[in-house]
């Protein structure tokens, strides 16, 4: 009696090429008369993963779910196996992808991490945050770099140690390193919320991976340099002029950056206030924005009636930097073009005073907060005036105390006779 050898499914870990991460793909192994054929089932471990996932004594509920996943592809693959009456390859891959093609693309689709950027990326830009958007961009290229078809299932605390450890051999920094794994954590959290993935399988967090912080660069002058830049003799109406006047009006007005004041209208302005919400923060935290208020002092109102447009209604643009109906990338590329135009001459007149630090527009911004704190003023005022939803944030703004006012704080630990 002749007895047919029947086909056989197992699920192992091909060990022939290292990905740059250190994982291997699991395949579909079927073998049928000593004949062995391997299928791709978008899955890749470790070795040392792999093994405790063997390993039946070892029962974390990482590798828990692992075992269920891949017993779940063998299970499919022994079903079609029964199926096939005189079983030959071109049989099973007809029944089993025809099967459960559509499901498996479905949550392949899901799964994938790509799609998932697009989708968000493709969101901001309707929402006129292109320069957003370019952050998600660079944050996914980095990640293919280091993975290419990069899943949910793929990203766990492990893997962005790895990810960590490779951007850091590459000489990255640990700031660009946060940079590009805070929208990861952004993209899961929406996944989340959509139930692509559980909260079980977020890798975010204590105990688990904590996104590094990097060291924060100072960006304040002392009041000595801002005192020097406020009383710059520079030619009327020259570039300089206009530079220097634009940074000024930052510095006065709650450190407001360049984007908010192209964007400020007639109907923003009170007779010796301004009020406006961060373009920043109006698409986010909706249920929880908060207007600005900065005090209009004169030095700051002279700036708008020396460079402000005409009154023509409420909804009119102060200065004639945008104008009405412009598509958000246009206006994204004045806003950027009136920003590079501050910081270009502005280093100009930081160079003609003698100093010696890049004089951008974020200067002015810090040097708020920071003078405001070194001549008292309470934490929660400054955080409040720059829009902070959180003290953390503030802090990161703030410089540290002029060494004079160190030498006067000093001296109260010797202070024994009042």
């Amino acid at each position: 009696m002749l007895i047919h050898a029947t086909a056989t499914a197992a699920i192992v870990l091909d060990t022939r090429r290292k990905k740059t991460d250190d994982t291997y793909p699991l395949k579909l192994r079927i073998t049928y008369q000593r004949v062995r054929k391997y299928y791709r089932i978008g899955i890749d471990l470790t070795e040392p993963i792999w093994l405790e996932v063997e390993d039946k004594s070892k029962t974390r509920r990482e590798l828990r779910e692992i075992r269920e996943r891949l017993s779940a592809f063998q299970s499919r693959a022994e079903q079609t196996i029964k199926g096939i009456e005189n079983f030959d390859f071109d049989s099973f891959e007809a029944s089993y992808f025809q099967n459960f093609t559509e499901n498996v693309k479905e949550k392949a689709l899901r799964n994938d991490i790509v799609p998932a950027y697009s989708r968000y990326i493709k969101q901001l830009e309707e929402e006129g945050r292109a320069s957003y958007a370019g952050i998600f961009k660079s944050s996914i290229t980095s990640l293919e770099t280091f993975k290419k078809r990069l899943k949910f299932s793929d990203v766990t605390p492990d893997f962005l140690k790895k990810y960590e450890k490779w951007m850091l051999q590459e000489g990255n920094s640990v700031t660009s390193i946060g940079m590009w794994l805070r929208p990861l954590r952004t993209i899961f959290n929406i996944a989340i919320e959509d139930g692509v993935v559980t909260r079980e399988q977020y890798p975010f967090g204590k105990r688990k991976y904590q996104i590094p912080g990097g060291q924060n660069i100072k960006k304040a002058l002392t009041l000595a340099e801002v005192e020097k830049i406020f009383h710059f003799h520079a030619v009327t109406g020259s570039q300089e002029d206009k530079a220097r006047d634009f940074w000024i009006f930052s510095y006065l007005c709650n450190g407001v950056n360049m984007k908010d004041i192209c964007r400020l209208k007639w109907k923003n302005i009170e007779k010796d206030s301004v009020t406006f919400i961060r373009a920043k923060t109006e698409l986010t935290n909706k249920s929880n924005i908060k207007p600005i208020v900065a005090v209009l002092t004169e030095p700051s109102l002279h700036v708008i009636h020396k460079w402000g447009g005409e009154r023509v209604s409420p909804d009119s643009y102060v200065f004639p930097i945008l104008s009405p109906g412009l598509t958000p990338k246009r206006e994204r590329e004045l806003v950027q073009y009136f920003t590079k135009f501050v910081n270009k001459w502005m280093q100009r007149v930081a160079d003609a005073l003698g100093i010696d630090k890049p004089v951008t527009t974020y200067y002015a911004r810090h040097s708020f907060a920071t003078v405001l704190k070194r001549s008292g003023a309470p934490i929660e005022f400054i955080s409040e005036s720059l829009g902070h939803s959180d003290m953390k944030t503030t802090d990161n703004y703030l410089d540290g105390f002029e060494d004079d006012t160190k030498r006067e704080y000093t001296k109260a630990l010797l202070n024994f006779n009042r």
